[in-house]
């Protein structure tokens, strides 16, 4: 169990410097964990679509999504309950395992339909388990969060371009039993570098608790914060018809338009942007970091705009380039908040109410899609995003409890 406190927590390292020994260890088991999480749904299209179609594909994306958004809840009680990195650790085991028997299933043919959902589950269940864990390991890691989740959102960036790439060409040339290996490897590396990382020693206190107890408290917590379930509230709307419908239907629009080389070039545009995003995080430091984050996210909409004006591919990635930078800012400007603002003794928990949140909206968005699109035309629908993007800014400055957020201050 991590120490219970009510302030900053102590660190090993001297808390001057940003690339300490336990938060480089931490970047690395992050970007090459985002890295296996980026190559997943790539192999998936790609190696299952291949023996079971576009349905096949669907149903093991769902059934990874499901326990994903059912179980992060718990996961969050969990990692308060007995650590951020066990849980981590122990989250990177369980997908070693299924990653390493679906390589060893594509190389020994084709695997069962049965196999590829049960891994598919194992995995979501294991995410879940291992991502209320990412937003409380930071302020254990690092003394100037803000500064942190700005690097941590460039390695993202990388990743997100990096990782389709990869496993796209390790598909072509080696097979998908060989994707799912490499995926396995990212997962250890991730589990070998949070292992490595030292932590102050563990300081049980309290009485003991149930899992419904925790469970309440985390929602108590969560429920307090008008500025963050305001937050989660709008987002739901922004998952649901931004978010969620731009994934397939961008990539349709840009590709069936300009081809698939194109859209790569968006993609690179979207994650040079990102990167850009998480600079200009790292700088600046403003005294309402909600209030300027929705600000920023204003150019987000320039994304599903540029997609349904069938704007030349260099407006398209102008766009988008415009349109990472502002959801990356909004993005450091959020997690820093939320670790800031929370005690650490429940962050993990109040954490995993805002991804289930967070996540539930985007897969709504992704479900209803398909069948939308049968009845509406598709740029009509992603113009429709462009608007709703603008709305979900104005409806952020217009919150009170989230513009006038405070930051908290800390080191420079």
């Amino acid at each position: 169990m991590e120490p219970v406190l009510l302030g900053r927590p102590p660190s090993v390292d001297p808390p001057k410097r940003l690339w300490t020994w336990n938060f480089t260890l931490f970047f690395g088991a992050r970007t090459v964990s985002l890295l296996g999480d980026a190559m997943l749904p790539v192999v998936t299209a790609l190696a299952v679509g291949a023996i079971y179609g576009v349905s096949g594909v669907g149903y093991v994306l769902a059934v990874w999504t499901a326990p994903f958004v059912i179980f992060v809840l718990f996961g969050g009680v969990f990692a308060d309950r007995v650590g951020a990195r066990t849980m981590m650790v122990g989250a990177d085991v369980v997908r070693i395992v299924t990653q390493g028997v679906l390589a060893a299933a594509f190389f020994a043919g084709s695997p069962p339909f049965w196999l590829l959902l049960s891994a598919s589950f194992l995995s979501g269940t294991a995410a879940a388990m291992f991502q209320p864990g990412v937003n409380g390991m930071v302020p254990l890691v690092a003394t100037d969060p803000q500064r942190a989740n700005g690097t941590l959102k460039m390695a993202d960036a990388a990743t997100q371009v990096g990782g389709p790439v990869l496993a796209g060409v390790l598909w072509v040339v080696a097979g998908a039993g060989t994707v799912y290996a490499v995926d396995a490897g990212t997962f250890l590396l991730s589990g070998v570098c949070l292992a490595l990382i030292r932590l102050p020693v563990p300081v049980r206190s309290g009485r003991p608790s149930t899992v419904l107890r925790d469970l309440r408290r985390g929602w108590s917590e969560f429920r307090s914060r008008s500025w963050m379930w305001s937050v989660i509230l709008i987002w739901v709307f922004f998952g649901i018809l931004v978010f969620g419908p731009y994934v397939p239907l961008g990539s349709r629009l840009i590709g069936d338009r300009l081809g698939d080389v194109a859209y790569a070039w968006v993609m690179a545009g979207l994650g040079a942007g990102t990167v850009l995003g998480g600079l200009i995080a790292i700088r600046l430091r403003p005294s309402r970091p909600l209030a300027a984050g929705g600000v920023a996210m204003s150019g987000f909409a320039f994304i599903p705009l540029s997609v349904a004006l069938e704007l030349p591919l260099p407006l398209l990635m102008a766009g988008h380039l415009v349109g990472g930078m502002s959801w990356a800012f909004w993005s450091v400007m959020w997690s820093t908040s939320v670790q800031t603002q929370v005690a650490p003794d429940v962050l993990n928990r109040v954490t995993a109410y805002e991804v289930a949140g967070s996540v539930a909206g985007m897969a709504v968005g992704q479900a209803l899609v398909g069948p939308v699109v049968e009845f509406v035309d598709p740029r009509a629908l992603v113009f429709v995003s462009a608007v709703v993007s603008v709305a979900v800014c104005a409806a952020l400055l217009l919150t009170r409890p989230v513009r006038n957020l405070r930051r908290v201050p800390g080191p420079r």
